[in-house]
């Protein structure tokens, strides 16, 4: 499929990894180049030494273009980018921070960069920043979110309308189905999270992955806004948080209870009831943990069934 993304990107289907921290590691990123789509590594849960182990491990088992997710925030975000052009990464996916900070450093090192953004006033700021494409990620998506609550299917509009750089949307797909409605609004890609997750290659814990097939309608809430907002399952840990943020709790008191390592505790240690698990929406629509390759092929193939049967509409 030919557009904008898949051309900037070089890859045969314009349906992109998300680079979620636990649980996109090599593996899941190599599989998911190696069968069309863009694999990202989720750098935010890796020391600088471990994201070198698994770019070299990436670029031995896909010849393909991949990517590295680097969120704004992280501490050693020096020694990050530092790896990345020592490795010669071609594209970043940056997030949680100023755009203009890293852009033109990864540009003149030859690296596209894209953008994540939850509203339609950052979504300017990233074309303001020279970015090479930004993705909008609405209210559905799980860990990290934007505190408007804006639902995909409203941002993804707003967004086209603001900046003219090529589209990548994300929250709440997973299917081909679900790529298309997001193109009728106006993206030319999608970014998946969740259903990644839930694949043989995501480095996430078995226990998570378990909880995610078995995930029911409304077995996730947006969790934290005092601190920042993510999007978890309902579990013990979620319920002491929604408890104490019914009482008014302050943000200090929220980070108390929060503490150290909780999303590793959960997601990769596989603690599912004092875990931090972080995961969209559809979760629920998840009911097969299957092989990435497979996931993109099914995904490309719904997409392409969708589109014939829209146009008999």
């Amino acid at each position: 499929m030919k557009n904008r993304i898949s051309d900037l990107f070089q890859i045969e289907f314009p349906i992109i990894q998300a680079g979620m921290i636990w649980c996109s590691g090599w593996k899941l990123a190599s599989a998911v180049s190696n069968a069309g789509g863009l694999g990202i590594i989720g750098s935010g849960s890796m020391y600088p030494d471990t994201l070198r182990d698994e770019i070299l491990k990436c670029k031995t088992a896909t010849s393909k273009p991949f990517a590295v997710n680097v969120p704004l925030l992280y501490p050693d975000i020096d020694k990050h980018m530092a790896i990345i052009v020592e490795e010669g990464v071609k594209i970043v996916f940056t997030s949680a921070g100023n755009p203009k900070t890293w852009t033109k450093h990864l540009h003149d090192h030859g690296i596209k960069v894209v953008h994540v953004v939850s509203s339609s006033k950052f979504a300017k700021k990233v074309e303001d920043a020279g970015c090479d494409a930004v993705v909008c990620e609405g209210f559905e998506a799980g860990g990290h979110n934007g505190r408007e609550e804006t639902t995909t299917l409203v941002l993804i509009p707003q967004v086209r309308a603001v900046t003219n750089l090529p589209l990548i949307a994300a929250g709440g797909i997973s299917t081909g189905r679900g790529m298309l409605a997001a193109m009728v609004l106006g993206a030319e890609g999608v970014q998946i999270g969740t259903r990644f997750v839930a694949s043989v290659e995501s480095s996430g814990h078995q226990n998570f992955k378990d909880i995610i097939v078995n995930a029911q309608e409304g077995d996730t809430m947006l969790s934290m806004k005092k601190v920042v907002p993510v999007r978890l399952v309902k579990n013990d840990f979620q319920k002491r948080i929604q408890e104490a943020e019914d009482k008014g709790a302050s943000k200090e008191e929220l980070e108390q209870i929060l503490g150290r390592a909780r999303a590793k505790k959960g997601m990769h240690e596989g603690d599912m009831a004092e875990g931090e698990l972080e995961i969209g929406q559809i979760a629920s629509f998840v009911k097969e943990v299957k092989p990435a390759g497979e996931i993109v092929k099914e995904i490309g193939e719904e997409f392409e069934v969708a589109k014939k049967e829209v146009a008999n509409l």
